[in-house]
């Protein structure tokens, strides 16, 4: 073979074995890059299932494997500031389900059984026997002979019973409205218990058990138990015992008076401390009225910080404190009194209408001068007057802790014209709580310094370690302690010589002031017949350590009266509460015993007391029913007895003056004016018989308040033509 076809020869089998590589190398790529894939598929699906579905798969395979239940926080208690229980807990139980181990066929039996026992809906609990949850509450707070009952039944793994608990009240009504109450599941519903609710709840634990495939529990298998976190104890300012002479106090109140409600408060004056705290009437905490939305709502609100009101004469003595430290009024200062005071085109009237003739401060204050006190707001100008104001705390929320609490309305000072200040001045045309009142007084006649009141003393855990105290420091010096001292001798006299004399207590000196506010209805009229009664008193008058308000919501009897309706009372509590203090009486006054006078008629009643050296104010004619102070009880020579029947009477003749807010008249046609004034007791008085037009002047600008009757002069014109006309 010649060497040309030996060279061809071998070219074609090299191009033979290269053709048969060619397959063989590709076919192992496309096999690598296949298993590639695939082992990229299953480090994705591994992934997937280990770091992203992970966490389920095994809470559901624990699920499966394990029982978990939950152990209940016990919720921290409540106490007073002597440590007093006044909310705790009582062990009761639960019953429990877990669906996943409920066997086939028992779903139907256990409905059966325990709808009957717990008075529960048979679908309702064959539903939940059937779902998906680990553990279901069916019901809680049963009591030991219900948990015994259901355990008798021997329902099989998926029922059972744990230990839970239930909130009780001691002490029942007393404090109702401050420490309010917990639903079913010991969340707070109102009160302390909702407002301090995550201080007071804690955190729950559980305790986690191996169970087999049946979900019955391993016999020594392994538990896992996370402890439950208490909540904090609330350790209260109110002292059970003072807060029962108040409760007490006020319940006689509404009862002789025959009145709406009744509200008080006792401070600490030197603390701000709150001793005591109540609106009536009240309710049981451990049987709220929860079927009664609208009952529940009154019985529980603490009238004491979300109601305002227009306090009156009580008023008088932030008007007198800040006169007194500014300079504009001083013990030698003199006032007179016509009966009504003149300022701008207006009269404002004082309370009594024959007026007080010429008068120092201290018997303007005995006497409660209206005149004498718009002239105090006037000489120091709305500016300065303001001044005082905010820095008595007025206008805003004191921030006490207490649930619902308002701030008071007070206007603002550029809308204010003289009349509005005249009537600041004795406690008209500002409105404010009656917590924010007394704080106030208190400042007014502890040395001048305003403390916050606060109901929550401390906070601490159950090892007693303290987590929060209260700060009792001054917030800020509002007046002197030279004007102070003259504020609390002036009160003292208004006690001993003027309308306070029904708070007197013997042995010791007692400041204070009364009051009598209008009601008004939705129209912004003088609601009639209708009178906030009030009372604010202190003792020791040189010391002060309790300060005391009583609110009397819309007496029906006849002396409608702060002196009368509200001062007995707070003699009352303060009397009382001297005594548990171990206030000792410094000098003792000549007294007599208060004799009984139930069944006499008014003669034979006048003449028993004057024979006593006593006197006496009939709220009733008729026969006596009732009497405060009780027979029996010290009083000072010279002391009013009060005398109820229980029968109704005509109201008395010197009723006080009513007064409405003059509204805002402008853009009214004629009829449309007369008809807004006619509603409010109002007279319209225009320059011709026959106006026309619209009102755009008015002789008394909107929002004054003026008497019942007063004739309001209103001009009216007719629109300016256009070329259209």
């Amino acid at each position: 073979m010649s060497e040309k076809r030996k060279t061809r020869r071998r070219l074609t089998i090299a191009k033979t074995k290269s053709k048969a590589k060619r397959p063989l190398t590709a076919r192992l790529m496309r096999t690598f890059f296949a298993y590639g894939a695939i082992f990229l598929l299953l480090t994705g699906i591994l992934f997937y299932i280990q770091v992203i579905k992970g966490p389920s798969i095994q809470k559901k395979a624990i699920g499966q494997w394990t029982r978990t239940t939950t152990v209940t926080a016990d919720r921290g208690e409540i106490l007073d500031s002597t440590g007093k229980v006044l909310a705790t807990n009582g062990k009761v139980y639960k019953v429990l389900l877990w669906p996943k181990q409920i066997a086939d066929g028992d779903s139907e039996r256990i409905a059966a059984e325990l709808s009957k026992l717990l008075n529960l809906e048979y679908t309702s609990i064959l539903q939940r026997c059937s779902s998906n949850y680990q553990e279901i509450v069916l019901k809680r707070q049963i009591d030991p002979a219900t948990r015994d009952a259901v355990e008798g039944l021997r329902l099989g793994a998926g029922v059972g019973t744990a230990l839970d608990s239930k909130r009780y009240y001691p002490m029942g009504s007393l404090l109702s409205q401050v420490i309010g109450f917990t639903n079913v599941d010991n969340a707070g519903q109102s009160g302390l218990e909702l407002s301090y609710n995550e201080y007071l709840a804690g955190t729950d634990g559980k305790q986690v058990s191996e169970t087999d495939n049946r979900g019955n529990l391993i016999p020594y298998g392994v538990t896992d138990y996370v402890e439950p976190i208490d909540g904090l104890d609330l350790h209260l300012t109110c002292d059970s015992e003072i807060q029962r002479y108040l409760e007490k106090a006020l319940a006689e109140a509404m009862e002789v008076n025959n009145a709406k409600s009744a509200q008080g408060v006792v401070m600490d004056a030197k603390t701000g401390a709150i001793l005591a705290i109540s609106s009536q009437p009240g309710y049981d905490p451990n049987d709220p009225p929860r079927n009664d939305r609208e009952l529940l709502d009154a019985v529980t609100r603490n009238r004491i910080v979300t109601d305002v009101y227009e306090p009156g004469s009580t008023f008088k003595i932030l008007t007198l404190a800040a006169a007194v430290d500014s300079g504009a009024a001083d013990l030698e200062s003199q006032f007179y009194c016509a009966g009504s005071y003149k300022v701008g085109s207006e009269s404002i009237h004082c309370w009594r209408h024959a007026g007080h003739g010429s008068q120092t401060l201290t018997e303007a204050a005995e006497n409660s001068c209206n005149c004498a006190f718009m002239r105090m707001a006037l000489t120091m100008g709305k500016e300065k007057f303001y001044d005082y104001l905010y820095a008595f705390g007025l206008g805003k929320s004191t921030n006490s802790g207490l649930l619902g609490e308002t701030g008071g309305i007070v206007s603002h000072q550029k809308y204010v014209t003289d009349n509005d200040l005249a009537r600041i001045g004795f406690g008209q045309s500002v409105a404010v709580t009656p917590l924010q009142l007394c704080s106030a007084v208190c400042a007014a006649v502890n040395g001048g310094e305003l403390y916050q009141p606060h109901i929550i003393a401390s906070m601490t855990d159950k090892d007693g370690n303290v987590t929060y105290e209260a700060n009792t420091a001054p917030v800020r010096r509002v007046i002197s302690e030279n004007a102070s001292k003259t504020v609390r001798r002036i009160l003292q006299s208004v006690v001993d010589n003027g309308t306070g004399k029904n708070c007197k207590i013997d042995g010791y000196a007692v400041g204070g002031k009364t009051g009598t506010a209008q009601k008004y209805d939705e129209y912004g009229r003088v609601a009639e017949g209708k009178y906030i009664c009030s009372f604010i008193g202190f003792a020791p008058a040189d010391d002060p350590r309790f300060v005391c308000l009583i609110l009397v919501d819309e007496p029906q009897v006849a002396q409608i009266f702060g002196s009368t309706v509200a001062a007995p009372f707070v003699r009352t509590v303060l009397e009382d509460a001297l005594h548990y203090a171990g206030v000792r009486p410094a000098g003792q006054t000549e007294t007599v015993k208060v004799p009984d006078l139930a069944g006499m008629k008014r003669g034979e009643a006048e003449e028993t007391l004057a024979a006593m050296g006593l006197t006496g104010v009939f709220q009733s004619s008729g026969e006596i029913k009732a009497q405060v102070p009780a027979a029996g009880a010290s009083v000072p020579k010279g002391f009013e007895v009060l005398l109820y029947t229980g029968e109704d009477e005509e109201e008395p003749d010197e009723e006080p003056k009513r007064y409405v807010k003059v509204p805002d008249l402008k853009g009214m046609t004629p009829l449309e004016a007369y008809d807004e004034l006619t509603k409010l007791g109002l007279v319209l008085v225009t320059e011709t018989d026959d106006p026309a037009g619209f009102a755009y002047l008015q002789d008394i600008s909107k929002d004054n308040i003026v008497e019942v009757g007063r004739k309001i002069k209103v001009y009216f014109k007719l629109p300016p033509k256009t070329e259209d006309d």
